[in-house]
């Protein structure tokens, strides 16, 4: 993987994890060409937080950090628009940004680190309890998910950030974190709003 390459961005009121799914309602021309596009090619393209703008029509202005997007699903949704099912993979950063005359906004990226291979520490087990007790509940994209992922400092945070009711603002301070075990923290001091007595 290159330093800096370029990427289409699809500006969303919402932020893509690594390993998260997510299902997009396509309807504009610029999107369906980019669907196209990544189809054709097994290109991927970046899903970035809105900060200020519409998700539709207009220009909206990104932040600068987000998630590269693999499509791995398509479907005809009730309304016969197109349906795509998306995984994230991998976090960059944006260093210089432009729209094209279609409207799609492209950008040159630098990727940031992967998270490293780090244990679950014992401290934040009951992140991985409250996992388990999710899977076991009827959470069908944990249910199926490996038994090792349990015990993955990364994987986890990333997991439980996705299933909790946190702003928008709180997720991208998640995205921007390099350091796993910094991510975890900041999820331990957020927990206590979600746990009833």
């Amino acid at each position: 993987m290159t330093t800096t390459e370029t990427l289409p961005l699809f500006p969303l009121n919402t932020v893509l994890y690594p390993g998260s799914m997510l299902s997009l309602r396509i309807f504009e021309a610029r999107y369906l060409d980019l669907v196209r596009r990544c189809a054709r090619d097994n290109s991927v393209f970046g899903i970035v937080l809105i900060a200020a703008g519409p998700e539709a029509g207009g220009p909206a202005m990104p932040l600068p950090i987000g998630t590269t997007a693999r499509i791995v699903d398509f479907s005809t949704l009730p309304d016969g628009l197109l349906g795509i099912t998306v995984v994230g993979e991998y976090r960059f950063t944006t260093e210089r940004a432009w729209v094209e005359p279609s409207g799609l906004r492209q950008a040159e990226v630098n990727w940031l680190p992967a998270d490293p291979s780090l244990e679950l520490p014992a401290e934040f087990g009951l992140f991985e309890l409250l996992l388990r007790r999710l899977a076991d509940e009827g959470d069908d994209l944990l249910r199926e998910a490996a038994k090792i992922d349990f015990d993955e400092a990364a994987w986890v945070a990333w997991r439980l950030a996705e299933r909790l009711p946190l702003t928008s603002t709180e997720r991208y301070q998640l995205l921007e974190l390099d350091d796993v075990t910094a991510r975890l923290r900041q999820l331990s001091e957020w927990l206590p709003r979600f746990q009833s007595d």
